[in-house]
C-alpha cells in the first residue's frame, strides 16, 4: 500500500503507532519484533506472494554476511561475495528483465519465444540494494556481521524505507535498532515532516499528473495529436509532477522513520535550484546517487583516476546501470546517454555553475524521454515541442488545464526553491510565527485529507521501480 492511501492513513499507521507506544516501556527487542512483524504485514498487504520472496533476501543476506565475516581474512570472502553479487543479479534480471531480453531476442533473431508476463516485486530496486551494500560493507569491514536475523530483517524491510527508499546504509541505521532515543521532539518533527510529503503528493502531484498524463497520451501512432502548448504544458507538468511525487513520497519515509525514533537523511535537497546537471544529480534521489558512486563508480575508477577517457567510460557504465536500474525498455537507455554525454560536457568543461536556465532545459528534456513509453514516442513528443504537433501552437484543452491548474503550477514553483525552510529559520524564535505554523499544519493536514478521500487518482511514478 502506498502511504497516500486511506488503508494506510486510516488503518494501517494508527494501529502501528498505537502498538508500538503501548508497548514503549518494554525493551527495545520487543519493539523491533512489533516493527519487523509490522513491515512485513505492511509489504504483504497488497503483494501477499512476494513478500515470501523478500523474507528469503533477508535470510539468505544475513547467511552472506555471516559466512564473508568469517572469511573475510582468508581467499575465499571475494568469490562468496562474487556468489552473493550474481544471485542477487540473476533473481533482479529474472523479474526485472527477463521480458525485456526475450523481445529482443524475438526481435533480432526472428524468434517466437513466448515472453511470461512476470510481476514485478514491489521495492525489489530498493531493498535489494540494501541488502547487497550490507553484505558488501561487511566485507569490506566498514561494518560488522549482524548475528541475529531479526535486526537484518528489520534493516531491510522496515517499512517507511520499503517500497521506494530512501536506499539506507546498514552504519547508518545499526545503532539505532538498538539504542535510539524516542522522545515528543522527534516525533512531532516527524509528523510535520509527513504531512508536508503527503501534501507534494496528493495536493501536487496527482493533480499534476492529471495533465502529464493526458499530454503523453496525445502520442498516438508516431504523431501527437496535441498542440505545442499542450506539449509544453504536460513536459513541464511531469517535470514538477515526478519530484513532488517521489521527492513527497521519501519525506513521508523520513517523517515516519522519525515518528518511530529512528533518523533517516533526506532524499532530496531542491534540484531544481541548480545551476548545472551534475549539480542537480547530486541534489536528486541522493540514497542512489551515493549507492551508484561507492558500490559501483569508485570501485571502476581506483586504476584508472588518472586517465579521462576510462573515467568517461566509468560515467557511461555508471549511468547505464543507473538507466537500466530505472526501467527495463530503450528509452532508459536513451535517457541515461543523454544525462552522460552532459555529464562529460560539464567535466570537460571543468565549470560546475553553467546556469540556471541551461539546467532547467537540460532536466525537461531528459524527463520527456524518461516519460515517454518508447524511444520513438519520445522522439515524437520532443518534435511536438518544437513545433511538429497535429494542432498547431495552441489548442482549447491546453488553455484549460492551464487555467484549472494554475494554482498548482504556482505551489509547485514556490515549493521546488527553500523559501518556506529559510522563512521558519529566519523566525524561529517569534511565537507568533510558530502558532501560525502550527495552525497551518493541521489546516494542511485536513486538506490533504479530504484530497485522499476525494481523489481516486493517485499514481506513484517510483511504485514501478
Amino acid at each position: 500500500m502506498v502511504f497516500s492511501s486511506e488503508n494506510f492513513l486510516f488503518v494501517f499507521l494508527p494501529m502501528m503507532l498505537v502498538l508500538y507506544y503501548l508497548f514503549f516501556s518494554f525493551p527495545i527487542l520487543t519493539r523491533n519484533v512489533l516493527l519487523l512483524l509490522g513491515s512485513l504485514l505492511f509489504y504483504a498487504w497488497d503483494t501477499s506472494g512476494y513478500v515470501f520472496l523478500m523474507v528469503l533476501v533477508i535470510i539468505f543476506t544475513w547467511i552472506y554476511g555471516l559466512i564473508i565475516s568469517s572469511l573475510r581474512e582468508s581467499r575465499y570472502a571475494g568469490s562468496i561475495l562474487t556468489v552473493m553479487i550474481l544471485s542477487y543479479a540473476a533473481l533482479f534480471i529474472y523479474f526485472k528483465y527477463s521480458g525485456f531480453l526475450l523481445k529482443n531476442v524475438n526481435t533480432i533473431l526472428g524468434t517466437s519465444i513466448s515472453v511470461p508476463d512476470i510481476l514485478l516485486p514491489l521495492g525489489i530496486s530498493f531493498y535489494m540494494f540494501q541488502a547487497i551494500s550490507y553484505v558488501i560493507d561487511v566485507s569490506r569491514g566498514t561494518v560488522a556481521a549482524q548475528k541475529n536475523l531479526l535486526y537484518v530483517g528489520l534493516y531491510i524491510a522496515f517499512f517507511p524505507q520499503l517500497i521506494a527508499g530512501p536506499i539506507v546504509r546498514y552504519e547508518a541505521i545499526s545503532e539505532q535498532i538498538f539504542h535510539r532515543k524516542e522522545n515528543f521532539s522527534l516525533f512531532a518533527t516527524g509528523v510535520n515532516k509527513f504531512i508536508f510529503g503527503l501534501a507534494k503528493k496528493v495536493i501536487i502531484a496527482n493533480n499534476l499528473a492529471i495533465v502529464s498524463d493526458y499530454a503523453f497520451s496525445m502520442v498516438v501512432d508516431r504523431v501527437y495529436h496535441g498542440s505545442t502548448l499542450m506539449a509544453w504544458l504536460g513536459a513541464i507538468s511531469y517535470m514538477l509532477q515526478i519530484f513532488f511525487d517521489f521527492s513527497g513520497y521519501s519525506d513521508m519515509a523520513v517523517g515516519l522513520a522519525a515518528m518511530f525514533g529512528f533518523h533517516i537523511d533526506d532524499n532530496f535537497n531542491y534540484p531544481y535550484i541548480s545551476k548545472s546537471l551534475s549539480e542537480f544529480w547530486r541534489r536528486w534521489h541522493i540514497s542512489l546517487q551515493t549507492w551508484l558512486n561507492d558500490y559501483l563508480y569508485i570501485p571502476l575508477g581506483k586504476k584508472h583516476t588518472s586517465t579521462p577517457l576510462r573515467n568517461y567510460l566509468n560515467i557511461f557504465i555508471v549511468w547505464l546501470f543507473s538507466g537500466l536500474w530505472h526501467g527495463a525498455d530503450w528509452s532508459f537507455v536513451l535517457w541515461d546517454l543523454y544525462n552522460c554525454l552532459f555529464i562529460i560536457y560539464e567535466k570537460k568543461r571543468g565549470k560546475w555553475d553553467i546556469g540556471h536556465i541551461y539546467t532547467l532545459l537540460v532536466i525537461l528534456f531528459s524527463w520527456v524521454i524518461f516519460r515517454s513509453n518508447t524511444t520513438y514516442d519520445a522522439f515524437v513528443y520532443l518534435a511536438a515541442m518544437f513545433g511538429k504537433s497535429q494542432y498547431g501552437m495552441i489548442d482549447p484543452t491546453a488553455v484549460a488545464y492551464l487555467q484549472q491548474h494554475g494554482i498548482y503550477y504556482l505551489s509547485a514553483i514556490l515549493f521546488s526553491a527553500p523559501f518556506i525552510p529559510k522563512l521558519a529559520l529566519l523566525l524561529q524564535q517569534n511565537r507568533i510565527w510558530n502558532l501560525a505554523y502550527t495552525f497551518a499544519q493541521l489546516f494542511l493536514l485536513c486538506v490533504c485529507i479530504i484530497f485522499v478521500l476525494n481523489q481516486a487518482y493517485d499514481p506513484f511514478i517510483y511504485y514501478n521501480f
